[in-house]
């Protein structure tokens, strides 16, 4: 009796920098753990949270337009595995020296979950959970 072993290398997994290189848009806003914004939703306490998009689509550059329209381009990193930095923005957004950072949460094909690291003070001084989709 032969018996045929065959085994197959498991696909490479990607790095985080090259499946987070889209482009991104808010499916859910959470300020200090209140959901304010539901794509779709009609009863949003933020409903301009639509405008949101976050491109990350070249290798480096961001361009970062929050729910007031307000845009702001400048560079990108990861670090590890679950930190995304947005720096030298330009214009700086109001207290943040030009950085931004965030917590990787999840990330599938589709969808990205964001915390931001700091306060947003254009929110209030609110600790904001992004759930992002692509597209």
């Amino acid at each position: 009796m032969s018996v045929l072993v065959i085994g197959c290398k498991p696909a490479a997994k990607q790095p985080v920098s090259e499946r987070i290189a889209k482009v991104w848009t808010a499916r859910t806003v959470d300020e200090n753990n209140t959901t304010v914004f539901t794509r779709g939703g009609t009863n949003n306490v933020r409903p301009a949270y639509s405008n949101f998009r976050l491109d990350l689509s070249s290798p480096t550059a961001v361009n970062l337009r929050e729910f007031d329209n307000s845009s702001f381009s400048g560079q990108w990193e990861v670090q590890g595995e679950n930190k995304l930095i947005l720096k030298n923005l330009n214009p700086q957004p109001t207290g943040t020296n030009g950085t931004i950072e965030f917590t990787i949460n999840t990330i599938s094909d589709n969808e990205l979950k964001l915390t931001r690291t700091t306060a947003s003070q254009k929110t209030g001084g609110t600790m904001n959970v992004y759930t992002l989709s692509n597209p």
